[in-house]
């Protein structure tokens, strides 16, 4: 990969003109890439809430959208206005924006600490996330307090908040003491996802059957609690994340060309991963709180986008984020129906379709993949 052609000036006696006419086809691609990728998530989108037990066209899917944007619609199906508004759009919607949450945040990371196989959960914070949601289904409390019986579900989601956000808390601790090596903050997040880890499997051992029944379930990830309510909540959070992490796209393109380029830039660098990796962080917890515990979407998402727009982060963090929307809006649509009118966890159709690309990933990795 090496340093984006961007940063990079004309060699002697280069011809300009012919330069600044490659640059804008190259940025013309990239801009064109982004245009399909949300004209995708759109149509996936329709496509996915028009799809379910009840035979709903994308027709009358689109006309009551419009219809509740204040539009002269006449609606032909009763049964859609429920079934689309009510039930189904508020799920579509919470999974892509999970999913863009996750693959945007999976990205930064990745460019950050200049690995590949980076992401929100192997820094640790599937592990702390869950276990703050075992503490409020198993023991009923959490750090801010109240009675599970009466808030469970904004318990188990505040719990999940808290702990997920303060595993990669703990892991910049650790890595204070080293300099902040991105080595250290990687293996502290895996330690103490470790530590985590050990303690869901403590609560899961003094549980009874119905705590550890409905930990079990939120364990495997899905989007069963989808409300509107949820959406409003996350939607202003994650997209906030995004752009801010969106507003140091350049500073993370001079930092894959290396720490030492980076600094002599004038870019502090210290700070620069401390704010970056934490706007990701806020933009994982506060999805996974909601949905469980949804993995690979934040590193197969990434991949993917690298492959097709390269590493400069001004288009890699756009293109993932609606990259992991449509995987996740296709994930879930099969989970629904491939065993219709049961229901899969989505996480467990993420880790059949992401298993076998870290395997590819794994397996490729021969030479050094930021090189």
């Amino acid at each position: 990969m090496g340093i984006p052609v961007e940063i990079m000036g004309p060699g002697p006696g280069a011809d300009v003109g012919a330069i600044k006419a490659a640059y804008a086809r190259h940025i013309g691609r990239k801009i064109l890439l982004l245009v399909v990728l949300l004209g995708l998530t759109v149509a996936t989108a329709l496509v996915a809430t028009a799809v379910g037990a009840a035979g709903i066209s994308v027709a009358d899917v689109w006309r009551v959208i419009l219809s509740h944007l204040g539009l002269p619609v006449t609606l032909h199906n009763d049964l859609a206005e429920t079934v689309v508004w009510e039930i189904r759009l508020p799920r579509i919607l919470l999974a892509a924006i999970t999913g863009m949450s996750l693959a945007g945040a999976g990205a930064v990371m990745q460019g950050v600490l200049r690995n590949p196989l980076v992401s929100p959960y192997t820094m640790g914070l599937s592990s702390g996330a869950a276990f703050g949601a075992a503490l409020a289904i198993v023991l009923g409390t959490g750090l801010v307090g109240g009675n599970y019986l009466e808030v469970s579900r904004w318990l188990i989601a505040s719990n999940a908040f808290i702990f997920g956000g303060l595993t990669t808390l703990l892991a910049f601790s650790l890595a204070r003491f080293k300099g902040m090596a991105p080595e250290t903050l990687v293996l502290g997040g895996v330690a103490i996802g470790y530590l985590f880890q050990a303690g869901v499997s403590l609560l899961k051992y003094l549980s009874n059957n119905d705590a550890l029944k409905e930990l079990v379930v939120w364990l495997m990830g899905g989007f069963w609690g989808a409300d509107w309510q949820t959406v409003v909540l996350l939607t202003p959070v994650v997209l906030i994340c995004m752009a801010g992490l969106l507003l140091h796209a350049w500073d993370l393109n001079v930092l894959g060309a290396g720490e030492e380029v980076a600094a002599s830039l004038g870019i502090k660098v210290g700070r620069l991963r401390v704010l970056t990796l934490t706007l990701a962080t806020i933009a994982a917890s506060s999805t996974v709180a909601f949905t469980g515990i949804i993995g690979f979407i934040c590193l197969v998402g990434p991949h993917i986008c690298r492959m097709l727009v390269g590493s400069d982060n001004r288009f890699l963090i756009p293109s993932s984020c609606l990259m992991g929307a449509v995987l996740l809006l296709l994930s879930d649509t099969l989970a629904r129906t491939i065993i219709a009118p049961a229901e899969i966890p989505v996480g467990i159709i993420t880790a059949l379709m992401g298993s076998p690309f870290f395997i590819y990933l794994l397996i490729r990795k021969k030479r050094q993949w930021w090189g």
